[in-house]
């Protein structure tokens, strides 16, 4: 059955609610989604997910009026007489790198780089597996078999090594982050849905309208893919997580965004011989880090707990 219409004989009604409202179609009160969001708004790890999810967001979308500095501004005043990095103050609130940059503002402007890489680059990734994961389970035979080697010759590789040659390759860069992770990613998202859309085109309501003479492209745009809406939520938010410390990771390694660009990972890599005199310029990037997958994973946790058509 399309999770997108649950059966209402089986739905919990919440005969409270509905009397309050005076609406007489429950199908109404107890539909799926607002059963979705019932089981959401109930977890409060999700709900601190997602708090958290939007907080990255919108600090990163409006940096440039947050951040009390330029992320690049050297200020003159921003070291002490020996050029050792001010410590936390009034004047720079996470202090001074040895350059006399603003902490603050850098892991501020460095959200941008690192959301806008998971973001875009799992995001990506999540639609190239989803059309070639459904192609291979649908069609199965020699597409599902040239799909699937494809997958295991990719998933053969240890993921920072194929990273490392790829960049040398390429010029680092954001844009060369992000084709590494489509490259890298792609394939876990592939295999999972081809194991569902596996599953799926055996069910009844498939060969319904396979027997309606419904056409194939049909069948997957109007009763596959709207089942893999709940796995597709779930696994964005928890690789969006895992691609924010694959780019940190390729950046503390040198081989991610230019030296220099305000990136987490540049920073901890920059100033990681700073962490027993100046130990800001370290914790303050890793704590964002640390942070901001904690949310998205608190939040695919719960977008899997609600989405579940079969829990309570």
């Amino acid at each position: 059955m399309n999770p997108t219409q649950p059966n209402l004989a089986e739905a919990h009604v919440d005969a409270p609610a509905v009397a309050e409202a005076g609406v007489a179609d429950v199908g109404l009160q107890v539909g799926y989604w607002p059963r979705v969001w019932r089981r959401f708004r109930r977890d409060r790890f999700a709900l601190l997910g997602a708090g958290i999810v939007i907080l990255m967001i919108l600090v990163a979308i409006f940096a440039q009026r947050i951040a009390p500095y330029d992320p690049g501004f050297e200020d003159p005043n921003g070291t002490t007489l020996l050029g050792a990095p001010l410590p936390p103050s009034p004047g720079h609130w996470l202090g001074t790198d040895p350059n006399g940059r603003d902490a603050l503002s850098r892991i501020i402007y460095g959200a941008q780089v690192s959301l806008l890489v998971g973001i875009v680059g799992n995001g990506a990734a999540g639609l190239i597996g989803l059309l070639l994961g459904s192609l291979a389970g649908y069609f199965r035979g020699w597409v599902d078999t040239l799909i699937s080697r494809i997958i295991d010759v990719f998933l053969a590789f240890p993921v920072y090594l194929l990273a490392l040659a790829l960049v040398a390759v390429l010029a680092p860069s954001v844009r060369t982050v992000i084709g590494i992770i489509i490259v890298v990613y792609w394939t876990l998202t592939a295999r999972i849905i081809r194991g569902q859309v596996l599953s799926l085109r055996e069910r009844d309501f498939v060969e319904a309208a396979r027997s309606l003479g419904q056409g194939e492209l049909g069948i997957m745009v109007r009763h596959i893919y709207p089942h893999l809406i709940a796995t597709m939520a779930v696994y964005t938010s928890l690789g969006i997580a895992a691609t924010v410390i694959f780019e940190s990771g390729l950046s503390y390694l040198g081989v991610g965004v230019p030296h220099g660009t305000p990136s987490w990972g540049n920073m901890i890599s920059e100033n990681q011989d700073a962490v027993t005199t100046a130990p800001w310029l370290v914790f303050g990037p890793g704590a964002a880090i640390v942070l901001t997958v904690l949310g998205f994973n608190l939040l695919g946790d719960g977008l899997r707990d609600a989405l579940d058509p079969f829990r309570e």
